[in-house]
């Protein structure tokens, strides 16, 4: 039987990119308050879930190196904690 190449393997195909990551945005900076849009990147440190993978949020704060933004989804409102490499500014 083969192998499995772990948990991602067949969510994360879609996400690979022509484009390199640069230095420029891993460190990124955003304030609060500031609008952003989810777009996953290939890289999988502060990898929020696919499923929000293009919505608009807001910024609340900054959590380490991770930001915690706030989307809506339907009604409610739901905080998700993101690398800056997965946000861009609006």
């Amino acid at each position: 039987m083969k192998n499995s190449k772990g948990i991602m393997v067949r969510r994360t195909k879609r996400f690979k990119k022509e484009r390199k990551l640069t230095v420029g945005d891993r460190v990124k900076t955003f304030k609060k308050g500031d609008k952003v849009v989810i777009s996953l990147q290939p890289c999988f440190s502060g990898f929020p879930a696919p499923r929000y993978d293009g919505r608009h949020g807001t910024i609340v704060e900054r959590r380490g190196k991770a930001y915690v933004v706030e989307i809506r989804d339907m009604n409610a409102k739901k905080r998700l904690i993101a690398s800056p490499v997965h946000l861009k500014g609006m």
